[in-house]
């Protein structure tokens, strides 16, 4: 039984060093996320606006020419889709094929702060417990330093996992919300130009 222990325990202790350099990695990409969502917000924002103002004039027989208004946004999914929408409006089969793909698209795109929802309490959780054992052998041995030591690794992984996961659900939910109403606007100026045709 000895012997299975230890075993445990050296795995459990070689892993202490890959936990924390995944959270050393995912920290980093959550504050890439953290920086790239600011840019869409602001990016969003001013185009939601214009977008808005446009449906609220929107009728079956302007729709084309108010959607060529809207000014170009380079690298949204949005506006490639709105774009898409007035080129192909008379093709029905591609315009339904377009908007399920754009669904495909947003899940994509809040994949990474799904991944940060899950994986960073588990990592930091992981980070706390490996350094638990070597602390409480410490104890027992009466080395205190090292055992503070192992201590503030298992406290500062728990903090940075969570910091990770907090990320991840705000940009989570926040996005939820924008992609949730773009799908609502594409599905208007889908059927409003669908009604032009008939």
């Amino acid at each position: 039984m000895e012997t299975i222990s230890n075993i445990l325990f050296w795995i459990s202790n070689g892993l202490l060093i890959p936990v924390i350099l995944l959270l050393l990695l995912f920290l980093g990409r959550s504050l890439i996320l953290v920086g790239g969502f600011f840019g869409e917000f602001y990016k969003r924002t001013k185009f939601t606006q214009q977008l808005t103002d446009a449906l609220e004039k929107m009728t079956s027989e302007n729709a084309k020419q108010l959607l060529s208004t809207l000014p170009p946004v380079r690298n949204d999914l949005l506006f490639s889709c709105i774009h898409k929408l007035g080129i192909y409006s008379e093709d029905r089969a591609y315009c339904e094929r377009l908007l399920a793909n754009f669904e495909i698209d947003i899940d994509k795109e809040l994949g990474d702060s799904r991944l940060f929802v899950k994986l960073g309490p588990m990592l930091g959780l992981m980070g706390t417990l490996i350094p638990m054992g070597p602390a409480l052998v410490r104890l027992a041995n009466g080395d205190i330093s090292s055992m503070a030591y192992n201590m503030q690794v298992a406290f500062a992984t728990t903090v940075v996992g969570m910091l990770i996961a907090a990320i991840g659900v705000v940009t989570l939910q926040v996005k939820k919300r924008w992609y949730a109403r773009s799908i609502n606007d594409l599905e208007f100026i889908y059927k409003k130009m669908q009604n032009e045709k008939e």
